[in-house]
């Protein structure tokens, strides 16, 4: 749903909401938010509400203010018809009323801002894999899928099917547009598709879905993990992320690999030169490359393939991300990586490509390549990345120390 600012408090009123949850997502790709009462909507908008951001957004301490973005209203359908809640992204300013620079949502904002100055038109869309997991009568995750189904199996192989319908319904209704839904090949796993979106709108339905996937597993009395690769012996769970980018009402990606434009493949040719230097914002922890190095063994999986579906806009499908990653973040350096292939005509063949297994091979190898990058010192703001360097080479560290690696990424990553 999306409303005008001046919509927003009569249907507030008009509809018995008792709590609004303003909401963030932190530098880890994690939904934060604070719940005021509905009497505080006029401060938060006007003034915003302060939080603290130590250890969420930076290691400094300091104080930022929370001021919702008003036609991101949505109805959290899981709660009470009575006494409902609904929740709203926020843009990040300092106390003094200027913009935050690690807002992240903002930041995204621009890049697609700057898109459109190109002439170009973008949408987003994704397909995101998980899986879900028994629990023990304490209500604790197991490491037991909910059943043993394979690719598009369907019930009762499919035990899960009932699960992702009310995952699906609880999205409509929050005014998201997912688009189909399947069981994927791993035993529990399974995938969600979202429509086409611009980048903002996309991104903001990443971080709800995954809130809703998560809160839905939980009512039917499992565990949904959206771990990269939550299973030793099982395929991993992807992020693919769809690009579709237009000029002048068409597609610069053509209708077919042979009908590419010159500023689709210079496009791609940005995202391949720079992925790797930034592939630490797109797979942030240990468990990601874990993925790549089985996929890898089993196939040559490419980086990026151009899809085009009979009935939709072609597409560039990103296939190395995974769910883990700050989508504002991810969905900003992809396009930036791409706009900057175009200024600069960098060269693409036709033999160019990019496996899986051929970007960083641990997550150690990706910092570094991150630290010493020009392009994401330019991209992402200073506090940012150091946060993200030092908290991920921290966490390298106990990963490295831990008597079981294993049990290591069961308790960070599951």
């Amino acid at each position: 749903m999306y409303f005008s600012a001046a919509d927003t408090q009569s249907f507030i009123e008009e509809n018995d909401i008792k709590f609004i949850r303003l909401s963030f997502c932190d530098t880890f790709g994690n939904m934060k938010n604070i719940a005021i009462m509905p009497r505080e909507l006029d401060r938060a908008i006007e003034y915003g509400i302060p939080v603290h951001s130590a250890d969420v957004l930076e290691e400094q301490p300091c104080t930022l203010m929370l001021r919702p973005d008003t036609i991101s209203l949505s109805v959290l359908p899981w709660r009470p018809q009575s006494g409902r809640v609904v929740r709203f992204f926020c843009n990040l300013f300092t106390p003094n009323g200027v913009p935050y620079e690690g807002d992240l949502r903002r930041n995204l904002r621009n890049t697609t801002k700057k898109l459109q100055e190109m002439g170009c038109q973008c949408e987003i869309g994704t397909r995101c894999e998980f899986y879900l997991f028994k629990t023990d009568m304490e209500g604790n995750p197991t490491r037991i899928p909910y059943d043993n189904g394979g690719y598009l199996d369907i019930a009762p192989l499919d035990q899960c099917e009932d699960t992702r319908r009310e995952i699906c319904l609880s999205l409509e209704e929050m005014g998201l547009r997912p688009t189909s839904s399947c069981h994927k090949s791993g035993p529990g796993q399974n995938e969600i598709d979202f429509a086409s979106g611009d980048p903002l709108t996309a991104a903001d339905n990443m971080m709800h879905y995954k809130t809703v996937v998560k809160t839905i597993a939980a009512r039917n009395g499992l565990y949904a993990s959206f771990s990269p690769k939550p299973l030793p012996y099982e395929i991993g769970s992807a992020l693919k992320i769809y690009i579709s980018i237009s000029k002048e009402g068409k597609s610069i990606f053509g209708s077919s690999p042979d009908t590419i434009t010159q500023e689709g493949k210079r496009f791609m040719a940005g995202i391949l030169n720079r992925i790797s230097e930034f592939t630490s914002f797109m797979n942030p922890v240990v468990n990601s490359y874990e993925r790549f190095d089985a996929e890898g063994a089993n196939r040559e999986t490419p980086v990026l393939n151009l899809i085009d579906t009979p009935g939709c806009v072609p597409a560039l499908e990103v296939r190395s991300a995974d769910a883990f990653c700050n989508p504002y973040l991810a969905f900003q350096l992809l396009l930036e990586a791409g706009m900057e292939g175009i200024e600069q005509s960098v060269a693409f063949s036709e033999q160019q490509t990019l496996l899986l297994p051929q970007l960083p091979g641990s997550l150690k190898d990706a910092l570094v390549q991150t630290a010493e990058s020009g392009f994401v010192g330019k991209h992402v703001p200073q506090s940012v990345t150091d946060n993200v360097l030092h908290q991920k080479q921290r966490q390298i560290a106990e990963y490295e120390a831990a008597a079981d690696p294993l049990e290591y990424c069961f308790r960070h990553y599951f």
